[in-house]
């Protein structure tokens, strides 16, 4: 028995001992604390939080009756030059290849922006196309009018002779959230007026699919996406992403997929975006875009480390265009751009989003970090050719049929063609030209109808006095093929 008492003494006191020393070896070390859910609130999942902080049931119902009869069904077809001419599709990397020969069909979404026939939908769902119709929800089908395109950032704007129809105000997609409930309705595989329900993933998302750039390669693509869990499919191409007000927030474009189906993600332009371009194509005829001409990525870790960075995010500048009105002001390769104006810049896709919403002309104030401090800077901003003054609408109404967009050479350029004067064909879109002649980018116009042209002005007033029907015939050269050509077409 006192051998048994000794034993339990013992042990008793190295409990004791382990313990203290335990506690005392425990108190210099990090203590983590996990924060355990008791009570799951399931009962709130199928609730949103009203103006007064009230649960209320969430309800798709009243945002979807007020938007589909607002959304379109659009059918584009484009005639073949020939039996051989094929169509690639150059969305094809995210619907999947669609190679085809003979006249090329596509269909999409369109949204509706104004009772008197406006409609915005996808560059790429009009894109050549030399019939485009437009079936409304009640199904009345009309042919419209392509006012206007912009490749940068796939949006076009169409119009149908109709007044009174049902249409989508625009909201400020910049005050939109990640994780905010979103609907995207469109017509899906030719499945009219589908709704579809998710929420904002992610905001600001480059996925790289625009491929439009300058005659020198640089890229001029604005991509600053929302993308959604709402399902998206070929097909809803164009058509609406809203809020539960039934408010534009966003064009859905594309989606991310390897079998061209939806996969989980898809993509819309924001209607800060889309608005700003119907606002000059209503305006200008054409998008007056302005220019930095800068080289940018996004500042990362292994940037930060190879550039001996003094900040983790902005966009930093690694080169400049050649006409660049960012290098004019006196910003410098290695700097960082952390803020425009009020706007923090995160990201190089934040800083082309911001800065394509600005006209040649405009004046932003960017702060950069150079060497570990911040500097304001001033800049006004270019057009891609150079020029702080946007394009007058009376200068693009003649030629605006054509498809194209015209710019003046200079003097150099006229002495090395031996020629007096001319007018060169900046960008070929769709249009009268491109479908009837074989003429490309680059061609100097030099007479038309045997009648000198020596501005885009003088161009544009003989053009505005050819009736419809009238043969023109457009004379001129390339730099890279100095010889005469003639292009003949019918007004």
């Amino acid at each position: 028995m006192r051998k048994f008492s000794s034993l339990f003494l013992a042990a008793v006191l190295g409990s004791v001992c382990t313990v203290a020393s335990y506690q005392w070896l425990d108190e210099d070390k990090e203590k983590v604390t996990l924060e355990h859910i008791t009570k799951i609130p399931t009962a709130n999942v199928a609730y949103k939080v009203d103006e007064n902080g009230k649960a209320v049931p969430l309800d798709f119902t009243a945002a979807a009756e007020k938007v589909m009869p607002a959304v379109v069904h659009i059918r584009s077809s484009q005639t073949a030059a020939s039996p051989q001419r094929q169509y690639v599709d150059p969305f094809e990397e995210f619907f999947g290849p669609r190679m085809r020969q003979g006249p090329a069909e596509s269909s999409g979404s369109g949204v509706i922006i104004n009772e008197n026939g406006y409609i915005v939908t996808n560059n790429h769902v009009v894109q050549d196309a030399d019939l485009v119709e437009v079936s409304l929800s009640d199904n009345r089908t009309f042919t419209a009018e392509v006012i206007g395109t912009d490749p940068d950032t796939d949006i076009a704007l169409l119009k149908i002779n109709q007044k009174g129809l049902p249409y989508l105000s625009f909201v400020d997609s910049d005050k939109t959230k990640v994780g905010e409930w979103v609907l995207a309705v469109g017509n899906p595989f030719n499945l009219t007026g589908t709704v579809t329900a998710g929420i904002i993933s992610a905001k600001g998302r480059n996925i790289n699919i625009l491929g439009s750039r300058t005659p020198d390669g640089a890229r001029t693509a604005i991509e600053s996406f929302i993308q959604t869990d709402a399902a998206i499919n070929p097909g809803n191409s164009g058509g609406a992403l809203v809020d539960l007000q039934g408010g534009l927030i966003g064009i859905n474009t594309a989606i991310a997929s390897t079998t061209g189906s939806y996969a989980g993600y898809g993509f819309a332009v924001p209607s800060d975006i889309v608005s700003k371009v119907v606002e000059d194509l209503l305006e200008y005829g054409v998008v007056q875009r302005g220019w930095l001409g800068v080289q940018i990525a996004s500042v990362n870790s292994q940037l930060k480390k190879e550039n001996d960075l003094s900040v983790n995010e902005g966009a930093y500048i690694s080169g400049f265009s050649e006409m660049s009105s960012a290098k004019d002001a006196g910003l410098k390769e290695g700097d960082v751009v952390v803020r425009i104006d009020d706007t923090e810049i995160r990201s190089n896709t934040a800083l082309i989003e911001y800065i394509g919403r600005r006209r040649p002309g405009d004046r932003v104030n960017l702060t950069v970090n150079r060497d570990g401090k911040e500097l304001t800077i001033p800049v006004v901003l270019k057009s891609k050719d150079g020029k702080t003054t946007v394009i007058k609408a009376e200068d693009r109404e003649g030629i605006a049929a054509l498809g194209i967009e015209l710019e003046e050479i200079d003097e150099n350029v006229a002495k090395n063609l031996d020629i007096d004067s001319g007018v060169r064909i900046k960008t070929l879109a769709n249009g009268k030209l491109k479908r009837e002649t074989q003429i490309r980018e680059g061609f100097i116009i030099t007479k038309l109808n045997d009648t000198p042209v020596t501005s885009v002005k003088e161009f544009n007033d003989i053009l505005k006095k050819k009736k419809s029907g009238e043969l023109v015939i457009l004379s001129g050269t390339y730099e890279d093929l100095p010889k005469e050509f003639n292009y003949a077409f019918r007004m």
